[in-house]
């Protein structure tokens, strides 16, 4: 049967990862108040599944099954970003009628550093387009994405990418690595308003912040993660770490029980150990929950961004 003669779905659930940065360096702000960036981002094998129906009103549900996940704080009104991320694209389309019913199940932490909510607003920019068969092109989608928040259009994109502006532009780069994580999720957000004020403190970022050309170049070879690791860095570790001293001893923990290297993720307090292969991360992630860290799980990257699993 062609796809022309396929009925319209009842829903679509579209799956989007979460992110992590490689790289992230801060520079210092802008006269708008943000700050420029430049970033390489990467997709993790952590994801949410956002699953929309169309309705009469708009609505949002969240669903928790996963240990490491604490829900209690999502919004549930129209503040929330898959919420906000509907109308964007309705108003887009000027469908001022249209209205979903939007479930998120969530195995990305909140407020955690790795972009759960962007995951959330792209995945259901991706569903809503395909249940009301908008076809809406990349550009406009990246464009409505980018109005949502700064790594939202990464999570359209995902894969690995470089992040300038505030983070929104995204160009994607060749990645030939075969990275493998431990992340270790903690009890407790982080605000990133927080963090980036710290960073003011500390930092001022009077200093040169851009990628440089060699990490690009030593992607594009076939490696393992571990063998370009001298190039991860991330400026806002120091400014969370002076807020929260214990994430330091998190990524020092790592490093004791075998990781090759630690990394903040984004502006935390997600603690990322480096491992030299899948049995490796797995033995890390052990050796961490005997030393009483046992919310943890084991990622790969890069992986697809925002797609379609689902239809009914």
């Amino acid at each position: 049967m062609s796809a022309a003669l396929l009925p319209d779905p009842v829903s679509v659930t579209v799956r989007a990862p979460a992110k992590i940065n490689v790289y992230l360096g801060v520079g210092k702000p802008r006269p708008d108040g943000f700050h420029p960036l430049e970033t390489v981002y990467q997709a993790v094998s952590l994801y949410d599944d956002v699953t929309v129906t169309s309705a009469d009103e708009w609505s949002v549900t969240t669903v928790v099954d996963v240990p490491h996940v604490d829900g209690s704080s999502v919004p549930d009104d129209e503040t929330n970003i898959a919420i906000r991320a509907g109308k964007a694209l309705a108003a887009h389309h000027r469908l001022d009628d249209r209205a979903a019913a939007i479930e998120v199940r969530k195995s990305i932490p909140v407020a955690g550093g790795m972009a759960g909510g962007s995951a959330d607003a792209a995945a259901t920019l991706v569903a809503l387009d395909r249940l009301w068969n908008l076809d809406t092109s990349d550009d406009e989608l990246l464009a409505l994405a980018a109005g949502l928040g700064s790594d939202v259009p990464f999570a359209l994109v995902g894969g690995t990418a470089t992040g300038t502006g505030r983070g929104e532009v995204v160009t994607r780069v060749e990645d030939n690595g075969a990275w493998w994580w431990v992340v270790v999720f903690d009890d407790e957000g982080l605000s990133t308003p927080s963090v980036y004020g710290a960073y003011d403190l500390l930092e001022g970022g009077g200093h040169d912040y851009r990628i440089r050309p060699q990490m690009l170049e030593a992607m594009r070879t076939p490696h393992r993660g571990v063998e370009i690791m001298v190039h991860l860095y991330n400026d806002l570790e120091d400014a969370a770490f002076s807020l929260r001293p214990e994430l330091q001893t998190v990524a020092e923990v790592a490093l004791e029980c075998g990781a090759v290297y630690s990394l903040m993720s984004g502006s935390g307090p997600t603690i990322l150990a480096l491992a030299d292969g899948a049995d490796d991360a797995r033995a890390i992630a052990g050796r961490l929950a005997e030393r009483g860290y046992e919310r943890t799980t084991v990622v790969h990257g890069p992986v697809a961004g925002a797609h379609v699993v689902a239809y009914s």
